[in-house]
C-alpha cells in the first residue's frame, strides 16, 4: 500500500465545494477520497497522514464538520489540520523516487489557502500543497540513466503531454494538458517522498544547497521573464513589486545583462533586502515617485523593460508611463480580476507587451547560474520551519509580513 508519509492538503470552504464540486457525496465527505475522479498525473504519491485546510478544526471528524457547516451556512477559510488521503506511489520505468529535504512556501499555495483559487484554477476537492522542492533520489525506474540513487535534486513541478503540439514547439508551460503540482486537481509535493519523471528532475551542482534547490522553481519564473523580455546588454529595467518573484526577476535580468534594475514596493524591509544586491535600486513608492526615479536613472528616456511582478491593477495601469519609446512591458504577476491597461499610450510608444506563465526549459539554466555563483538566493530565505510547524509557516506567509521574502519547510523529519 506504500509508505506512511506526511503531507499538506488544502480543502476549500464547503460553500464552494457544494456549488462547484462534481464528485460524489463520498468524496465530498473527505473521509473517503476513493470516489474522487482521477486525472493522469505527472507524478504519483500515497498520502496517509496529511495536513488539510478544512471548514473547521478536524478532531470532531471531517464528515461532521461538513454537516455542521451546512447548518451554519457560513464560509470559513484558512483553517489547516491533519487528515488521511490515499494516492498511488507506483514507480514507472521513467520515474525516480525522491525523499524530500526542503520545500518552499509558494505564493500560489498561499493564495489557494486564503482564496480557494487562482483565476480559473479552483480548489473543488482535497488538494496536497507544495511545488518548490528539493531532495535525494532513493529509487530509479528501469529506463532512468540520467540520475542515480543518492543524487541531490530539485524537481520541475510541471509535466506536459510529451506528444502535444505545445511540447513539440518548446512551450510546454502552456500545454493545456500539463499536470502541475498543487494546481487543481493535481496534488502537490508537501510530503515525505514523491515519485516524479526523471526528465523533470535535475541534479544539484555540488555547491548548491537543498535550500537553494527548493528556490529554483520561483527563480525559473524570473528566468522566463528575463528571456521573454529579450534583454540587451546595458538595458535599464524596472520591477514592480519586491516580493519573492519580483526579486527573482530582478536577479535574473541582472544576470541576463541589465546594467541596473529599479525595484519598487511599499514595504521598506523587502526593499532593504533587495537593495543588498549590487545593481538593484530600491524605490519606496510611499516616499518617492517612481516615474521621477526612472527618469533620473535614464536621463528622462524611460526604462528599456518594465516588469510587473505585483499583479496590482494600479501598477499595471501605470507601467506604460515608465517604459521608454520602443521599450517592453512584461506581465508576470497575475491579477485577481481583469485590469485596465493604457493601450493608446502603449501604441503611442510602440511598446512590446509580453506575458509570463510559469516557465519552460529554465531549470538547467537557473541551476547553472546559481552554481556559478553569479546568483545568490540564500539571502532571500527569511525563515525555515520544521514540518511539524507547517501550519505556522502557512499562517505566517498569509500574514504577509513586510520583512519576509521566502519561507521554507524542512521536510527531513517527514516520514517517507
Amino acid at each position: 500500500m506504500g509508505a506512511i508519509v506526511f503531507s499538506f492538503v488544502l480543502v476549500w470552504n464547503e460553500f464552494l465545494i457544494a456549488l462547484m464540486l462534481t464528485t460524489s457525496d463520498a468524496c465530498r465527505r473527505f473521509g473517503d477520497d476513493s470516489a474522487r475522479p482521477r486525472r493522469p498525473l505527472g507524478h504519483s504519491q500515497r498520502f496517509d497522514y496529511s495536513l488539510i485546510a478544512a471548514a473547521a478544526p478536524v478532531p470532531r471528524g471531517a464528515e461532521q464538520l461538513l454537516e455542521l457547516r451546512s447548518e451554519e451556512g457560513k464560509q470559513r477559510k484558512r483553517v489547516l489540520s491533519l487528515r488521511d488521503i490515499d494516492l498511488p506511489t507506483a514507480l514507472g520505468p521513467d520515474d525516480v523516487r525522491i525523499k524530500l529535504h526542503t520545500s518552499g512556501v509558494c505564493g500560489s499555495d498561499v493564495h489557494y489557502y486564503t482564496h480557494g483559487g487562482i483565476g480559473s484554477y479552483i480548489v473543488r476537492s482535497p488538494m496536497v500543497l507544495g511545488r518548490e522542492a528539493s531532495g535525494t533520489v532513493t529509487e530509479i525506474g528501469a529506463n532512468v540513466r540520467s540520475l542515480a540513487i543518492g543524487d541531490r535534486v530539485c524537481m520541475e513541478p510541471g509535466v506536459p503531454n510529451f506528444r502535444s503540439k505545445a511540447t513539440r514547439l518548446g512551450v510546454y508551460n502552456v500545454d493545456p494538458e500539463v499536470t502541475f503540482w498543487a494546481t487543481p486537481p493535481v496534488h502537490g509535493c508537501l510530503t515525505g517522498s514523491v515519485v516524479h519523471p526523471a526528465a523533470f528532475t535535475f541534479k544539484l551542482p555540488g555547491n548548491v544547497t537543498f535550500e537553494e534547490g527548493a528556490m529554483v522553481e520561483p527563480f525559473a519564473v524570473g528566468m522566463q521573464a528575463a528571456t521573454r523580455a529579450r534583454i540587451k546588454p546595458g538595458d535599464v529595467a524596472v520591477v514592480l513589486g519586491a516580493g519573492p518573484i519580483g526579486i527573482m526577476v530582478a536577479l535574473a535580468v541582472l544576470a541576463g545583462g541589465c546594467s541596473k534594475v529599479l525595484v519598487s514596493d511599499v514595504h521598506q524591509p523587502k526593499l532593504d533586502i533587495a537593495s543588498r544586491y549590487p545593481g538593484i535600486i530600491a524605490v519606496n513608492i510611499t516616499k518617492r515617485d517612481l516615474l521621477d526615479a526612472v527618469k533620473g536613472e535614464t536621463s528622462g528616456w524611460g526604462a528599456d523593460v518594465v516588469f510587473d511582478a505585483s499583479g496590482a491593477a494600479k501598477a499595471i495601469e501605470g507601467s506604460v508611463s515608465l517604459a521608454c519609446p520602443s521599450g517592453a512591458i512584461v506581465l508576470v504577476g497575475i491579477p485577481v480580476e481583469p485590469v485596465a491597461f493604457n493601450i493608446p499610450g502603449a501604441i503611442g510608444k510602440e511598446l512590446r507587451i509580453e506575458t509570463v506563465f510559469r516557465y519552460a526549459n529554465m531549470y538547467e539554466r537557473a541551476l547553472n547560474l546559481i552554481g556559478s555563483g553569479k546568483v545568490d538566493l540564500k539571502p532571500l530565505i527569511s525563515s525555515t520551519f520544521d514540518f511539524e510547524r507547517s501550519i505556522e509557516a502557512f499562517e505566517r506567509a498569509a500574514e504577509g509580513r513586510p520583512a519576509d521574502v521566502k519561507l521554507q519547510i524542512d521536510m527531513t523529519k517527514a516520514a517517507a
